[in-house]
């Protein structure tokens, strides 16, 4: 049995993949998501075999979440376009699974059985986003959308991943190496990440220095970053 998750912002489009779903008695759907935060959640919590994802979601789209993704734990993944013909050029070329709006029933059955044959994920660096110009977070039930450029620094500790910006602290599934790779978030220390353009002084220590940002927080700089900051602001 092949699990799987369907992730469109449109509800019909979602129903649309279900229903051809039903028709097969070996791909069970363990849920729907309408953006990007509840598919990371639910992509962790279930690990889901296939995924079907929607490329022109809002804010946070298709292409974003999968470079979210572990890519050792990243599923399966089959997109949905409205790209035209053109356009999914680069998909064919690739190689990648595809659909396009509106859904031929017959190319997704193809799609399926390409799929059934070679379950293993694709590498897909090269039409993944190096940069996220949103995070995915969450505070409460509430979840949120982020901006990369907002953020001050973030967190690690035994509660999770924090997020501190101008908008206040939230809390975010990706891990400190993602954001690492992902984002200009510079390493500071072992469970810190910081924005270079946050930082109003540095205090230096006997342990490395501590920053002061511009919203008036503390962030420690180990002894082993603290040339490296100084470097990237040109004190050295």
């Amino acid at each position: 049995m092949i699990s799987c998750l369907i992730i469109d912002d449109e509800p019909f489009a979602r129903q649309e993949v279900a229903d051809l779903l039903d028709k097969h008695d070996d791909i069970s759907i363990l849920g729907q998501c309408a953006n990007a935060i509840e598919a990371l959640q639910q992509i962790n919590l279930l690990k889901p075999d296939l995924i079907f994802v929607d490329i022109q979601m809002p804010r946070i789209n298709g292409m974003e979440l999968i470079a979210m993704l572990n890519p050792e734990q990243t599923p399966r993944a089959v997109f949905i376009t409205a790209f035209d013909e053109y356009a999914t050029k680069a998909f064919d070329n690739n190689a990648f699974d595809y659909l396009l709006k509106p859904i031929d029933e017959t190319r997704f059955n193809r799609t399926l059985d390409k799929v059934r044959s070679n379950m293993t994920p694709q590498p897909m660096a090269n039409i993944l986003p190096s940069q996220l110009p949103h995070l995915p977070c969450y505070s409460g039930s509430k979840l949120k959308v982020v901006a990369t450029a907002d953020v001050e620094f973030i967190v690690s500790d035994v509660g999770g991943i924090h997020v501190y910006s101008a908008k206040g602290v939230s809390h975010t599934q990706l891990t400190l190496k993602a954001l690492e790779e992902k984002t200009m978030l510079f390493r500071c220390h072992k469970q810190y990440l910081l924005s270079l353009n946050a930082i109003s002084e540095i205090d230096i220590t006997d342990t490395g220095a501590e920053v002061t940002t511009h919203l008036g927080a503390k962030v420690p700089v180990s002894r082993r970053y603290l040339k490296d900051l100084k470097q990237l602001l040109g004190f050295v």
